[in-house]
């Protein structure tokens, strides 16, 4: 039976918030918003039609605090929740009190998540689906005893992954029997830290890998379709910072071959609305499934510049019990679409979060440049959330042209009261090895280093100490760049190096 939504609570903050409500804004759904103490002024906050409180700012008191979203949603008379990404959106537990609620949850079953957040039941799933796997262990390991057993039967090098997580937490790559004790304690730890549940398994761990995931879609009609993939390759501590759609090592033969085993993969679980099937692709291009991501994309942006669909709209389409609008034959790619994680870090001082007030912010803008961002200038980055700003996006018909609009992106934009990995990024897009498309996860690794970021002459470093002395003796928040051509520039300059 087909619903009619009439306003949604977004159960999330930042950027996704806001990039939710807009889709909700132009089909006429009114939204709720809630925030924690720490992000009473926040941007979401003040763009919903409606907005509630649900804690301090920790968020495990407030953004985690399923009983008091779910109270607030009847309480605002909200028809669904969106869960956006991170937070609640992969708690099975969550998708179920949602349903017993009365409501309508924006995203896969409760079912679903719960058989692909468990990594082991996941590999179990889409294995007898025919889809393939890395060799590993078939459940949990119980002891080290058993993982040293698997070592010595498969060889080194062998990754411990957390089974009820992601993200690059719990995670080891172990390269001798050594070493395995000691990392496998440490994955159990720090999975127990992260996700509550301390379970690990083992896989065979593959060197020169790319990650390369398709987007599905699915209804409960049995139709489900892929849109594409996303190159994710590009990452510091398992944790994306650059994708790019389409892949460079994609033909179309594998595109169809791969999204066919990712649609087998949605199927073996049940899937319905929009998630993510993740592959790692070995340099004869051959494929292994990673797992699934039952939520929308921090990077979903690429995929809808180069389909041309509204990934948001099709999930509220979906959950009201509609039907897909298209078979896989009528979906269409065009041109080349880069993503850049603009986040608030020290680059210099190991990627330490930069917290504090934004002093001046002025984004990239211009002809095929889409930035999505949950903070404005005067906005305050906390101590207690993720330290993402936005995702600035570039397309463009072809991908060398994608690189020269992200790279002209990146040194436009202006930030200056918190420290960003801006010059990271820039430090991507310029390199050789990145722009040829040989590069594999390693690429960071092996070839960054704080020293390697974009040089400066001696005039270049004095207009960053002037930049710093006006920054010094300001009070307030400052005028809008422009108005002097020296503090614009110094901005500027400033912004490549991530200055305060």
């Amino acid at each position: 039976m087909n619903l009619r939504l009439r306003k949604v609570l977004i159960a999330n903050r930042g950027e996704i918030a806001i990039r939710v409500m807009r889709t909700c804004r132009e089909l006429g759904i009114r939204t709720v918003a809630v925030y924690s103490d720490a992000d009473r002024n926040m941007p979401h906050v003040a763009r919903a039609d409606e907005a509630y409180r649900i804690g301090p700012p920790p968020s495990r008191e407030s953004y985690l605090q399923m009983e008091t979203i779910i109270d607030v949603a009847r309480r605002a008379g909200a028809d669904a929740i969106h869960p956006g990404y991170g937070f609640l959106s992969e708690n099975a537990r969550f998708a179920e009190m949602v349903a017993g609620a009365g409501l309508l949850f924006v995203g896969p079953p409760a079912r679903s998540i719960a058989a692909m957040g468990d990594k082991t039941e996941a590999r179990r799933l889409v294995q007898a689906a025919g889809v393939p796997t890395l060799p590993g262990t078939s459940g949990p390991v119980g002891s080290e005893a058993d993982g040293m057993a698997f070592c010595a039967l498969h060889g080194f090098p062998v990754l411990i992954k957390a089974a009820a997580g992601g993200g690059g937490k719990g995670m080891r790559v172990v390269r001798s029997m050594e070493e395995f004790a000691t990392s496998f304690r440490a994955a159990q730890s720090e999975a127990l830290s992260a996700f509550g549940d301390g379970r690990v398994f083992l896989e065979k761990f593959l060197e020169n890998t790319r990650h390369i995931e398709f987007q599905i879609l699915a209804d409960a009609f049995g139709s489900t379709v892929h849109l594409g993939e996303r190159e994710c390759s590009i990452q510091r501590r398992h944790q994306k910072v650059v994708e790019e759609s389409p892949s460079v090592v994609m033909t179309e033969e594998l595109r169809e071959e791969m999204g066919r085993t990712a649609v087998m993969a949605a199927k073996a679980c049940g899937y319905v609305n929009a998630g993510t099937i993740e592959f790692l692709v070995d340099e004869d291009l051959h494929y292994y499934f990673l797992e699934m991501n039952t939520r929308l994309q921090v990077e979903h942006p690429v995929t809808e510049l180069c389909t041309g669909l509204d990934l948001v709209a099709l999930q509220l389409h979906v959950a009201q019990g509609n039907p897909l609008p298209f078979r896989q034959e009528e979906i269409a790619f065009r041109g080349h679409a880069i993503e850049c994680r603009i986040c608030a870090e020290d680059v210099e001082n190991n990627f330490m979060p930069s917290t504090g007030k934004i002093l001046h912010l002025r984004p990239a803008q211009g002809p095929g440049i889409r930035e999505d961002r949950g903070v404005e200038e005067g906005g305050e980055i906390p101590v207690f959330y993720d330290s993402m700003i936005s995702k600035l996006v570039a397309w463009a018909p072809g991908r060398g042209e994608a690189l020269r609009k992200m790279e002209r992106a990146l040194e436009e934009y202006e930030i200056t009261g918190v420290k960003t990995n801006i010059p990271l990024c820039l430090f991507v897009i310029r390199h050789p090895e990145f722009a040829a498309g040989r590069f594999s996860t390693r690429f960071l690794g092996e070839n960054f280093s704080p020293d390697r970021l974009p040089g400066f002459s001696e005039i270049q470093q004095k207009a960053i100490a002037l930049a710093c002395a006006l920054a010094a003796t300001r009070t307030a928040t400052p005028a809008p760049a422009g108005r002097d051509g020296r503090d614009w520039k110094s901005a500027r300059l400033l912004n490549l190096r991530g200055k305060p």
